[in-house]
């Protein structure tokens, strides 16, 4: 009896923007400005990442945006 053993699924910078419904130069944006998710292996100049990577970079994205929000809703009053 042989063991199937799986073979990990990685993903390049446009599956993940796909997988996550946000544009492509956000996906980048935080990949260039966060230095602790790497990617996982190289496919020639590809650059490939698990699903680990996914959840630091949807975590990332979602900070973004609560950040944003955030700084809208402020209201700033004259003195």
């Amino acid at each position: 009896m042989t063991e199937r053993v799986s073979t990990p699924r990685l993903r390049t910078v446009g599956v993940i923007a796909a997988e996550l419904n946000v544009p492509l130069h956000r996906v980048l944006h935080v990949l260039r400005t966060r230095e602790h998710i790497r990617p996982t292996a190289r496919a020639g100049t590809l650059r490939l990442y698990d699903l680990q990577a996914v959840a630091q970079v949807r975590h990332e994205l979602n900070a973004i945006d609560a950040r944003r929000s955030n700084a809208g809703s402020e209201v700033q009053h004259d003195a």
